[in-house]
């Protein structure tokens, strides 16, 4: 089956993980997807967990990209990049602002060759605007965007989880952007128009935008969100419980008649008869109570005997999982969450990428490939001959294939 992005040639010249997240879904979607990297290749494949001299998280995030590694601090690096932007319908990119300006990679330079092109650009704090060139690592923009001061406990240093979610929110913002774009260039075309626009995502914006009611609450009724550790503020019962073998289960019972399943389900029929927490108004005063008496309740419990009562009642429930759970997991693995690549005569499972389209799906195609594995093929494309691209090669503007 066809996949939904076949044609489109996009160039991407992020580094790390929010521009190249976003490439990785736009590759597993069936665009062309070439990645420019420095010399010695994006950092990323040298991060977390190495095995023969690559991280195992660019092969899943390197997935279905040709892979090119440029100098971009040369004239000719930068005129490569400007011959594959006049072929291409999107460009991603991840510097911080100013810098692509410097080289001439700028959307006003490079719309003049190509005015279709999208020119998705994603950085800490946006393009324009009195913070537009600070340093926007995703830990800093997580920070400012209200999305951190919700995580943790009451009184404690703000809580982190342990992925880069900034990057990974705002790459999934970029990607929005670049099909609304898209679908809005062929529009222009239609009436006879050029297309081309700038994405501009910020990731301190990209993590606002996860913030719910937190702006019109304060706005409106003064009150500022505060953390609330495993729970939600103002929605109850909802939370996580430990059960009797230190496995942990989250509940949410907080729907008027879930909640009254729920305390029938964990012996207590008297609660869900009782008129005080009929309902979520009532139940948000009584917050500490229902989660001692449902704490208590899963602690008599293993996880497996909790989950068979409440999923009997119908009581939405969940284990913890490990990725080691995870994988093991009959609905993960009937649902096709992990896909198997080699990597040099070795099985790797890797994750899918969602959502699923039932009729042109997405997929991988080849894991993360080795640094300037397809530089002879794009500069091939670009009209080079074998002599050119040698030179090339041996000036240090291109660098070879390990």
């Amino acid at each position: 089956m066809s996949k939904p992005l076949e044609g489109l040639r996009v160039i991407e010249l992020g580094q790390l993980l929010a521009g190249p997240f976003a490439g990785c879904m736009l590759g597993y979607f069936g665009a062309e997807v070439i990645k420019i990297e420095p010399p010695g290749g994006d950092p990323i494949r040298n991060w977390r967990e190495v095995k023969d001299g690559t991280s195992l998280w660019w092969r899943s995030l390197g997935r279905n990209k040709k892979c090119i590694s440029l100098n971009l601090r040369t004239d000719a690096g930068r005129d490569i990049v400007k011959e594959l932007l006049k072929t291409a319908d999107v460009v991603v990119e991840n510097f911080r602002p100013g810098v692509l300006e410097s080289w001439g990679l700028d959307p006003v330079s490079l719309q003049a060759d190509n005015p279709d092109l999208i020119y998705a650009r994603i950085s800490g704090y946006g393009q324009t605007g009195p913070y537009a060139e600070k340093a926007g690592f995703a830990s800093a923009c997580e920070a400012i965007s209200g999305f951190r001061f919700v995580n943790g406990y009451p009184g404690e240093a703000p809580v982190r989880p342990n992925l880069s979610i900034g990057d990974t929110v705002s790459g999934l913002h970029a990607v929005i952007g670049i099909l609304m774009a898209l679908r809005a260039k062929d529009r222009a075309n239609d009436a006879g128009k050029s297309g081309g626009q700038v994405v501009d995502v910020a990731l301190y914006e990209s993590m606002f935008n996860l913030l719910e009611a937190v702006i019109p609450e304060y706005d409106g009724a003064g009150v500022v969100r505060q953390p609330s550790g495993t729970t939600v503020t103002g929605i109850v019962p909802t939370n996580t419980y430990k059960c009797a073998d230190d496995k942990f289960i989250v509940i949410g019972g907080n729907g008027d008649s879930i909640f009254m399943r729920l305390m029938e389900a964990v012996g207590r029929a008297d609660m869900a008869e009782d008129a005080k927490y009929a309902t979520n108004a009532g139940r948000v005063v009584y917050e500490e109570e229902l989660d001692q008496v449902l704490s208590g309740w899963c602690k008599s419990q293993s996880l497996q005997e909790a989950m068979t009562i409440l999923e009997a009642n119908r009581v939405p429930c969940g284990p913890v999982y490990s990725a080691a759970e995870m994988m093991a997991d009959e609905h993960f693995n009937y649902r096709g969450l992990f896909e198997q690549v080699e990597i040099n005569g070795e099985s790797l499972k890797i994750p899918a990428i969602m959502p699923k389209l039932a009729s042109t799906p997405g997929g991988t195609e080849w894991p993360g490939p080795e640094v300037a594995s397809h530089t002879d093929e794009i500069l091939a494309g670009l009209g080079m001959d074998s002599s050119a691209i040698a030179a090339l090669k041996s000036s240090g503007v291109v660098a070879d294939s390990a």
